[in-house]
């Protein structure tokens, strides 16, 4: 009688993974003094100071006086975000411990990197009060052009080279390469750090669901910001891990996950954003219908 022998499934230790980018706003993340004081407090107050400029001196009175005017600004962690998962025993068990074992890096890396980059972008695109220009962006010149009137506002606007960041998508960047002139390098050497982000995180809004985010506003082709402009400090409760014996509903691994942050401009530092936001181009006008004879 020949053998009859059932074979084993063996799993593959390697997931069929989603590609994701990781965190790409992370260059504008905030000092360790915001750190330091958002420790414990769900909100930031912010001192703004206003003083007079020079006057002239008399040499029979002196200096002329001067005022110093001190405001507060109290800014609110608006980003509160979290999840709970729970995966049975077997469940884990029968698929080598993938179930759970994977889920807390794969969540982190194609759920809440790529919502937390969008949100912080939208916030900045539509802050009242920076600059942003339109346009459909078709050639290398086009880019180029619109890339250096970013850098001249940012320029007139006084803000320092150093820590601009460009946030841009592949399209417009990939014209500015494509032509590879002295013209193309001077303006990207402009920015401090260039960043490609694709066109699923760049956007002027975004609605946070139950489950996950939507893109609601307009895409944006790039967006320049200078890490000094905003207020960007991502807090979260380190994730948690329940294991099964310490979970009281159910023979299951639990993993939770909260983020709490905020992504604000500086009122007194607008001039460190500039959006250009993507428009379609102009219907083509149709053409001029010719006379007639004025034969019958």
């Amino acid at each position: 009688m020949a053998n009859s022998i059932a074979l084993f499934k063996s799993y593959i230790p390697l997931l069929d993974e989603v590609y994701k980018l990781g965190g790409l706003t992370s260059a504008l993340d905030g000092a360790l003094d915001i750190e330091r004081q958002n420790m414990y407090a769900h909100e930031i107050v912010i001192p703004k100071m206003d003083m007079s400029g020079l006057g002239n001196y008399d040499r029979n009175t002196g200096y002329p006086s001067g005022e110093v005017t001190t405001t507060y600004e109290t800014v609110t962690c608006e980003y509160d975000r979290g999840k709970m998962f729970q995966v049975d025993t077997l469940d884990d068990a029968e698929t080598a411990g993938i179930a759970f074992g994977r889920l807390a890096g794969e969540f982190i890396r194609t759920k809440v990197t790529p919502e937390l980059d969008a949100w912080r972008i939208a916030q900045y695109a539509s802050a009242p009060g920076v600059t942003s220009a339109r346009g459909p962006l078709l050639d290398g010149a086009e880019v180029i052009a619109a890339l250096r009137a970013c850098a001249n506002a940012m320029d007139n606007g006084e803000v320092s080279l150093e820590d601009r960041v460009l946030f841009i998508t592949p399209g417009p960047i990939g014209l500015v390469e494509d032509m590879d002139t002295t013209a193309s390098r001077a303006v990207i050497a402009r920015f401090g750090v260039v960043a490609r982000v694709p066109q699923s995180r760049m956007n002027t809004a975004v609605t946070l669901g139950a489950n996950g985010f939507t893109l609601t506003g307009e895409p944006i082709n790039f967006l320049a910001a200078h890490r000094g402009a905003v207020i960007q400090y991502q807090k979260h409760i380190s994730p948690k891990i329940v294991p099964p014996e310490a979970n009281q509903n159910a023979d299951a691994w639990k993993f939770g996950y909260r983020s709490v942050g905020i992504a604000r401009v500086y009122e007194n530092r607008k001039a460190g954003i500039y959006v250009n936001i993507y428009e379609d181009p102009p219907e083509p006008e149709p053409p001029a219908q010719g006379g007639g004879s004025g034969e019958d």
